[in-house]
């Protein structure tokens, strides 16, 4: 879809309110202006109606599960509401159990921890450290990086059908990158882990703030995603799924909460029988605030309509495609080719500038804020841009001269919140800056590209 025929679309949702839409900042050449927050792949605005909601309830704060007063008891119910809001939004299946946690990262590292003795794990290179590192204590396989959708489901299909076809085993995949915004053809995975006995957990940290997510029918074992990245930035998270291993595991912290009886033995110790619910993985006290600005963007987005949201952003997508497409100088990285639908998330690397450098000059000269450097996602960047893993990159001079390798990129990120001013900007500045070059000098101040203030 071109912007042209995009346009109609878009205007079938206005951008979603967010706190600091309105916030100014300075220039390094002078004066002020609206911040573009162009980095929701790092951490979305909170929705003005999250911020309303909690702002409400604030005043009726009590411990959760712990008391018998009137705010305790409020607290409780909403605590459990928020449970089932979520469960609902991600379309659960009835058996499934929803533990709250502290982000996509904490998800599975809980889920690591509850794998069953021997299990095998198949994760791609191509994933955000948080789906890549937590399974240290199994047997890992980790699989190349493929270049098609269709390459993904056989890359996969291929691994596991020369494991151990007697031992449990586990398959984690994103659904849609940190680094392109590219979606995985998860469904398409999930029937292939099951076809060989195997489960799924999906990482659904940028794929759930842009797409509607179904358990049910995407078919995976687990979702886990971070509500900070889903317009609550509260410090909480989700791990969904199937109840059994998180069941048969020990609780991932021991604590008050995930115990449902400790007697002391007469030898001295103690013997604990612990929850097998969800609270068996939630010890201590809960961040109730954390789980209900979840479930109040779950509902803002479901009230909002996914379809009205998509058709926007996929409008907001095509207008910083084709403006990047205009400058010669910008190659824009990609996996599965520039075909391949995709979130609002995308990077690039400019010819003759190093990323750092580009960043900072967006952010003090057009008040744009993006991200630069490998995205957490160090095997799949690498990959992309074909850098040597040991090399280094210097603010003050170009990254890399034309013809050579980039060492790093950039990336900027939008979604329900995004006003087409902030993209327009955006590719008015890379158009600028790769034209005319920065208008102030830079130096590197603890490992980062910073306006040169000395002189």
């Amino acid at each position: 879809m071109s912007v042209s025929t995009a346009a109609a679309d878009q205007s079938v949702c206005s951008p979603l309110p967010v706190l600091g839409r309105d916030v100014t900042v300075p220039l390094v050449t002078g004066g002020e202006v609206t911040y573009a927050a162009l980095d929701y792949a790092a951490s979305a605005p909170a929705l003005q109606r999250v911020w309303d909601d909690v702002a409400a309830y604030a005043p009726y704060y009590g411990s959760v599960h712990r008391g018998a007063g009137y705010l305790s008891q409020l607290s409780t119910d909403l605590f459990e509401n928020a449970r089932r809001t979520v469960a609902e939004f991600l379309d659960c299946r009835p058996d499934d159990q929803l533990v709250f946690t502290r982000s996509t990262t904490d998800s599975l590292n809980l889920l690591a921890a509850a794998l069953p003795a021997d299990c095998q794990v198949f994760v791609f290179e191509t994933e955000h450290h948080a789906s890549l590192l937590p399974w240290r204590d199994a047997h890992v396989t980790y699989l190349n990086a493929p270049r098609t959708p269709r390459q993904a489901v056989e890359t996969l299909e291929r691994a596991l059908a020369d494991r151990d076809p007697y031992g449990p085993a586990l398959v984690c995949v994103t659904g849609a990158s940190n680094v392109t915004g590219e979606l995985w053809p998860v469904r398409e995975l999930a029937a292939a882990a099951h076809a060989h006995g195997a489960r799924i957990v999906l990482d659904a940290a940028q794929l759930v703030p842009h797409h509607p997510v179904s358990v049910r029918d995407l078919d995976v074992d687990w979702v886990a995603f971070s509500g900070h990245k889903l317009y609550a930035p509260f410090g909480s998270g989700v791990l969904a799924g199937r109840a059994d291993w998180l069941r048969e595991a020990a609780p991932y912290l021991a604590g008050g909460g995930a115990s449902r009886k400790v007697t002391r033995r007469e030898d001295g110790g103690v013997d604990v029988e612990w929850h097998e619910s969800a609270a068996r993985h939630e010890a201590g006290s809960p961040n109730v605030i954390g789980a209900y600005s979840i479930a109040s963007a779950c509902k803002a987005l479901t009230e909002a309509g996914f379809d009205n949201l998509v058709a926007r952003e996929q409008y907001l997508i095509e207008k910083v495609r084709e403006g990047l497409a205009e400058v010669p100088a910008v190659r824009v990285l990609s996996l599965f080719g520039d075909d391949a639908p995709r979130v609002g998330v995308i990077s690039f690397v400019v010819e003759g500038w190093n990323s750092s450098h580009f960043a900072a000059a967006l952010s003090a000269e057009y008040g744009i804020g993006v991200r630069d450097g490998l995205f957490c996602a160090h095997p799949l960047v690498r990959t992309l841009l074909g850098s040597d893993p040991q090399a280094q990159g210097e603010c003050g001079a170009p990254e890399a001269a034309p013809g050579e390798k980039s060492l790093n990129a950039i990336r900027v990120s939008f979604g329900a919140g995004t006003p087409d001013e902030h993209v327009e900007r955006f590719v008015g500045a890379v158009r600028e800056l790769v034209q005319d070059g920065a208008r102030w000098n830079y130096r590197t101040e603890d490992g980062r590209c910073v306006p040169d203030t000395s002189a």
